[in-house]
């Protein structure tokens, strides 16, 4: 998971912005779902791109402190056992 954090703060902030959706609710509905624009909005707010990360989920203020209090607590965990 720190990789992967690590990783996304290595891409620039518009790197997923291109492309075509591969939700399935947009692939097979054409209606968008709750999570649609997450991985985007995550990237942007990242970068502390507010505007753009609301443009595309506003949940992702929500998803992402949630994300790395988790992951916080999952290390602090893991080290705390040793």
């Amino acid at each position: 998971m720190l990789f992967a954090l690590g990783f996304l703060l290595y891409l620039p902030a518009d790197h997923f912005d291109d492309g075509q959706s591969i939700c399935l609710s947009v692939v097979l509905f054409d209606m968008e779902c709750y999570a649609c624009g997450m991985t985007r909005g995550i990237q942007h707010l990242l970068h502390f791109d507010f505007a753009e990360a609301a443009a595309y989920n506003k949940l992702s203020f929500v998803v992402l402190p949630l994300s790395v209090y988790l992951l916080g607590s999952g290390v602090y965990q893991l080290y705390r056992k040793k």
